[in-house]
């Protein structure tokens, strides 16, 4: 199982560094509205706006939206001007995003609150920055591990529910953006001097045009990681952006009385942000595991296992009334399952795709925040139409036995194939 120890010598480590730096931060802010949802909430009634829970979905679905659309167009820039310069870019809109926020919120309405979520996207679409960005600096027998430790930054979601609900209650909510935007600067300036394109001695560049990407999309094969990396990270980042929402909606009485030092309602949101964290540690850690146990195993046989233990949680989850700290520890395994299964994914698509692995991220980290978008409307509906999530979960837990129905249609395929060639276990 290839792990850290054969990464010496080979690539570069400090853009490696930087990029898991990138994604982690981007992670992070992309994020924020998801661990803010109640402050915010509050906020806008206090200026007159009741919020619903079809809009309070909108709006925490909204980055993730225009983040999945805008990995396309950033997976583009990074095949024509090179992911620094992409990143350089993406990062400083985000920037400016977080300081609208900062500088506008003892009057902002929920519409500028939208605006703010666009500009958001921009960090969620850093997965087509930094994972090919740090991949091209490495050979095939590697990508697991090494798209595995970039694409750990989603960490940055955890550090989102560990501290903002806390620096909320301290200094407001609009204090988290200010914060964001300050070490988001530091970011940049780091990330300008330190990280480094690929010399062509090592990743010869080969810039697309448009009708590249409609050639992609003609293959099946780009599709099929669609769906599974749709399923994957759409869960992943779905859960994460409405974690705070469901703990609050579902359990607060528990957490009310979990212990005295949480009696107040302030604290029971900070609580609701621990245990979200919590559980989003488990997927943001593990994806390096998964890559890794993908090159050891394959990546078709390890998704079977992701997959089939996030389908059989989903339905208990759905059909039994939980008690709290049950429901926690199914979240977890949850969770850190479909981190798992983002690092399998990944261990498969640059060597079918190796070539075209910038414009390959951009469309499947597309289908990714596409798949969250979903599960945050769906959940947001469930509780808006039967005030529960049982309808949620089950649907979920469909769309991913249609993942594993899928994987069993093209393994024999793809081992006979492309992977015969591809230079990885597949």
């Amino acid at each position: 199982m290839a792990g850290l120890k054969d990464l010496k010598g080979q690539g570069h480590g400090t853009t490696l560094f930087m990029a898991f730096l990138y994604f982690d931060m981007s992670f992070m802010v992309w994020t924020m509205l998801g661990p803010l949802s109640t402050e915010i909430a509050e906020a806008l009634a206090l200026n007159g706006h009741i919020i619903t829970a079809g809009e309070k979905a909108t709006l925490l679905s909204l980055p993730i939206l225009s983040g999945a659309i805008l990995r396309i167009v950033l997976g583009f820039g990074v095949d024509k001007i090179g992911a620094k310069l992409t990143a350089l870019i993406a990062q400083a809109i985000v920037i400016a995003a977080l300081l609208l926020a900062y500088f506008q919120s003892d009057t902002i309405t929920y519409n500028q609150l939208l605006i703010v979520a666009l500009g958001l996207g921009f960090a969620g679409a850093s997965f087509a920055v930094a994972l090919p960005q740090a991949g091209q600096w490495y050979p095939p027998k590697l990508q697991g591990v090494v798209l595995g430790i970039a694409g750990a930054g989603n960490i940055g979601v955890v550090i989102d529910f560990l501290f903002a609900p806390k620096i909320a209650e301290l200094w407001g909510w609009a204090s988290v953006f200010g914060i964001g935007a300050a070490m988001a600067i530091v970011v940049f300036i780091a990330y300008l001097f330190l990280a480094k394109d690929a010399p062509e001695s090592v990743y010869k560049k080969n810039p697309k045009k448009l009708r590249d990407y409609g050639k992609l999309l003609k293959d099946k094969d780009t599709w099929w990681f669609c769906l599974f990396y749709a399923v994957s990270f759409g869960g992943f980042v779905g859960f994460a952006g409405y974690m705070k929402v469901y703990l609050m909606n579902t359990y607060q009485p528990e957490m009310l009385a979990f212990g005295l030092d949480f009696l107040a309602e302030e604290n029971v949101k900070v609580m609701a942000g621990y245990f979200g964290a919590l559980c989003i540690f488990a997927g943001a850690v593990l994806r390096p595991v998964g890559g890794a146990i993908a090159d050891k195993i394959g990546g078709v046989r390890s998704l079977y296992f992701f997959y089939g233990t996030v389908a059989l949680l989903a339905v208990i989850n759905a059909t039994l009334d939980l008690p709290f700290m049950f429901a926690i520890v199914l979240l977890f395994l949850v969770m850190a399952n479909l981190g798992m299964a983002n690092g399998a994914v990944f261990q498969l698509v640059p060597q079918r795709f190796g070539k075209d692995i910038g414009i390959m991220t951009g469309i499947v980290g597309c289908a990714g925040g596409l798949g969250g978008t979903a599960l945050i409307k769906t959940l947001g509906w469930s509780k808006g139409a039967f005030d529960g999530y049982t309808a949620g979960f089950l649907i979920f837990a469909v769309v991913v036995f249609v993942a594993i129905s899928g994987i069993s249609l093209v393994k024999t395929r793809w081992r006979t194939t492309w992977g015969v060639q591809a230079g990885g276990k597949i």
